[in-house]
């Protein structure tokens, strides 16, 4: 695991280990720079596999090619097999040369044959080309930027914006979409001017062009072949022991995310049948705030699986941790599951180097009560306009929101609302914080001005693509293309890598997806229960209580605390007087929240939050200037 940096023409002196610098945080067991006459690599390192002789940026036999890596390769194995098959001949154990001899044997196109996370750049001095790649997910990250003559790359934002001359401003676009969902497109960033590789995605930079091109797309709609439930239930027991076997592969000692759901639970348990040695589990909780503490379900686990666990409790000292979360994701980022994760990555990285995560499973299984929402639309649509109307009336006047982790009201309330509009549109604008009715009332017309992108073609686009004739799969696709790669695993890279903590996700294994793709949605939800599937095939070997358990999700008691515990943090950040000086939001709308946020008629948490994440990233990264 590495952060990696580079350039491509005539840089300041300085810039390249400025770069590597300020990704020290994401390796820093060692660092290596490799600067020619037209391009520069930089890295730092966290050694994983290989721990004596893996070291970069590493160079092929003649010198004309160099590689910079960040990642794991989890079939580096196989893959060196058949390159020593064909001759090649290997220098080190490490998974950085299998893809430096990979790209030797088949080009650009070698990147279809890795499987796991990754962001590389290779630079080749024969054909004076930069190439540049990133995972079919986009578990690890891959930034770049032109200025002038200059070709910039890195992991991260800050390490780009070390280049003094690139300017700090708010991309609109990337801002509206934040303001949408909570996190940027998977394409653009808060920065002006700073891009992002998409996932699955190759680069090759020559001449002074990019051209990019998509090597990897989810698999598209297949006839359905019938299989009955159990054993759909044992394809996907095996399929998901596959994907934890793959990332056991370490030099370094591991372990896991531990929550009290399935997900992280069905990973110890495949965990156990694969080792009997020592297993690590992380979990974090909540003293003050019982409905989102999922301590005593980690504990079954622990317990049922031997492993040696360990606990934290979170208190709302969010004041403390929040510059930390906003520093590591260098855009604003308004999933609050970002605090809870920044600290168990804090306590997991006390213990060990590398942790496995469960992130990837509800999207892959059913996890999410809104993907039952989908299956009730379509019910629903067909009941008389009439009869619709009034039940949307009857909810929004008696049926309050709740400020627990499960919010059923506050799911009622979504659901009936738009009820004319088709089902995609109506997902999606489930996923939302701000729906385009409320950014009218919220931005300034000067910023709405310069909003051009649909913020919700990806999501469309991926939805429609939906197989098994089910919406609901629909639903899934929609995650997997934006939500899934864009904010859960954005927040994992990281806010593990902020702690130097290698986070590994089974379920966002490209194999395990494409299989878990071609069930049909209506075994994953079967009577409508979230992920039976996934429960049914580890039933035998999980507590009751844990299969029993409803989703609560990594949250925080946010609402609550944003009226008591971080009062004070609301009325300064959202000041109408700090609002009105920084010119993107109408005060009056502003205040409209807050007001009916305290007061108990709406809960506004997470479009709040939303708001008070972009001020806190406008004071540190376009108000302070240098650093």
């Amino acid at each position: 695991m590495c952060g990696i940096a580079g350039y491509v023409g005539a840089a300041p002196p300085g810039l390249l280990p400025a770069m590597v610098k300020a990704l020290a945080h994401r390796g820093p067991d060692d660092s290596g720079l490799h600067v020619d006459d037209h391009a520069g690599l930089g890295m730092t390192r966290l050694a994983i596999i290989d721990l004596v002789t893996g070291r970069q940026p590493m160079a092929s036999d003649d010198g004309a090619a160099w590689l910079v890596f960040n990642g794991e390769i989890y079939n580096y194995r196989a893959l060196r097999a058949e390159l020593q098959a064909r001759g090649h001949v290997f220098r080190t154990q490490s998974d950085t040369e299998v893809i430096l001899r990979a790209w030797q044997a088949f080009g650009d196109d070698c990147v279809a044959r890795l499987h796991g996370m990754f962001a590389l750049a290779l630079w080749d001095a024969r054909r004076q080309a930069l190439l540049l790649a990133r995972d079919r997910l986009g578990k690890k990250p891959l930034y770049y930027a032109q200025h002038g003559g200059l070709f910039l790359f890195a992991s991260e934002i800050k390490a780009l914006l070390c280049h003094g001359a690139l300017p700090r401003e708010l991309d609109p676009d990337a801002f509206h979409h934040y303001l949408a969902f909570g996190y940027t497109p998977g394409h653009r960033s808060m920065v002006a001017g700073i891009a992002k590789l998409p996932p699955a995605h190759v680069a090759v930079l020559q001449r002074g062009g990019l051209a990019q091109h998509r090597y990897w797309t989810l698999p598209p709609a297949t006839p359905a072949v019938p299989l009955a439930f159990a054993d759909a239930a044992g394809r996907v027991r095996a399929a998901v022991r596959e994907a934890v076997r793959a990332r056991l592969e370490s030099d370094v000692p591991l372990g896991v995310f531990l929550s009290g759901g399935v997900d992280s639970a069905a990973i110890v348990a495949s965990m156990r049948e694969l080792t009997s040695g020592p297993i690590a589990t992380f979990t974090i909780g909540f003293g003050d705030a019982e409905s989102f503490d999922e301590r005593p379900l980690a504990r079954e686990v622990a317990r049922r699986f031997g492993t040696a666990h360990h606990e934290e409790v979170l208190a709302p000292d969010i004041a403390g941790l929040l510059p930390g979360v906003v520093e590591a994701l260098d855009e604003p980022f308004a999933d609050s599951s970002a605090i809870p994760t920044y600290a168990v990555a804090m306590a997991t990285a006390r213990h060990v180097k590398v942790a496995l995560s469960g992130v990837g499973g509800d999207e892959a299984f059913a996890g999410y009560p809104r993907y039952v929402g989908v299956r009730a639309a379509g019910h629903y649509a067909r009941l008389p306009r009439a009869l619709r109307a009034l039940t949307e009336q009857l909810t929004l006047r008696c049926v309050p929101e709740s400020e627990g982790s499960r919010d059923w009201g506050g799911r009622v309330r979504r659901f009936v609302a738009g009820g004319d509009a088709d089902v995609a549109s109506r997902y999606i604008g489930w996923t939302r914080f701000f729906g385009e009715r409320l950014l009218d009332d919220l931005a300034v017309p000067a910023l709405r001005a310069r909003w051009r992108e649909d913020v919700e073609a990806t999501a469309r686009e991926a939805f429609a693509a939906h197989a098994h004739a089910d919406a609901v799969d629909g639903a899934f696709r929609a995650d997997l293309a934006s939500y899934l790669p864009d904010d859960l695993l954005v927040m994992a890279d990281r806010l593990g890598m902020a702690h130097s903590l290698e986070v590994r996700a089974p379920f966002c294994d490209h194999a395990l997806l494409e299989a878990a793709l071609a069930l049909p949605p209506s075994l994953k939800l079967r009577h409508g229960r979230l992920k039976a599937l996934l429960k049914a095939a580890f039933a035998d070997v999980l507590p009751p209580a844990v299969l029993a358990a409803p989703k609560r999700g990594f949250m925080i008691p946010l609402a609550r605390w944003l009226r008591h515990d971080l009062r004070d943090m609301v009325d300064d950040v959202l000041a109408p007087a700090q609002v009105r000086a920084r010119g993107l939001f109408e005060p009056a709308a502003v205040a409209r929240l807050v007001a009916e946020h305290r007061d108990g008629r709406r809960s506004h948490s997470d479009r709040l939050w939303a708001l008070m994440m972009t001020e806190l990233w406008l004071r540190r990264y376009c108000d302070r200037r240098g650093d």
